[in-house]
């Protein structure tokens, strides 16, 4: 069984600036996760299917992406997830949280192995997270709720990432149609 997931990429500069803090933390602290995948909204997480999902799961995000509007995405500072993610803020959130019910909508009728969420979807970047060093939790805390980003920008990238078992491999890159564009409008 691999392991796959379908991520929303931001446009650059958003791209590069948050990638620079990913970075930023990984040598400061070491964490490997950090660094593992570009920065990206997770809209599928990670889940384990047999190989051949890969071919099944491209030809329907190929189809799904043109019926979809890029995001307007607003980030705005940093927050947390217990005390082991530190993540980007996505402030302006209705457009992607949208494209996540959509994706869900069309995997239940196009590619049902895709389970249904079990958890609320918050929009987030992550920026760090489970291999954070515990000691230097308490300083990040402190210097990320005094540090200020924002960015607001369309998103239109959807990437399907499958585990090779040492790094996450780009597998399939769909464009959403430009605001106002999608299929049926």
């Amino acid at each position: 069984m691999d392991l796959f997931l379908v991520a929303l990429l931001p446009p650059e500069p958003v791209r590069s600036e948050v990638w620079a803090m990913k970075q930023e933390l990984h040598q400061r602290t070491g964490s490997r996760n950090a660094v593992n995948l570009p920065p990206h909204i997770t809209l599928i997480p990670p889940l384990r299917q047999p190989a051949q999902f890969a071919e099944a799961a491209a030809v329907s995000l190929r189809a799904f992406g043109p019926t979809q509007n890029a995001c307007l995405v607003g980030l705005e500072n940093f927050a947390w997830f217990q005390s082991r993610t530190l993540y980007v803020h996505v402030a302006q959130a209705q457009a992607v949280r949208q494209l996540h019910e959509a994706l869900y909508h069309w995997c239940a009728a196009q590619l049902p192995v895709v389970p249904t969420p079990t958890r609320p979807f918050v929009p987030h970047v992550t920026l760090a997270t489970r291999d954070l060093p515990p000691a230097a939790v308490p300083e990040l805390r402190a210097e990320f709720a005094a540090r200020r980003y924002s960015a607001t920008a369309a998103w239109s990238e959807l990437i399907l990432y499958q585990h090779d078992g040492r790094r996450w491999q780009v597998r399939e890159t769909v464009h959403l149609a430009p605001a106002g564009d999608a299929a049926g409008e």
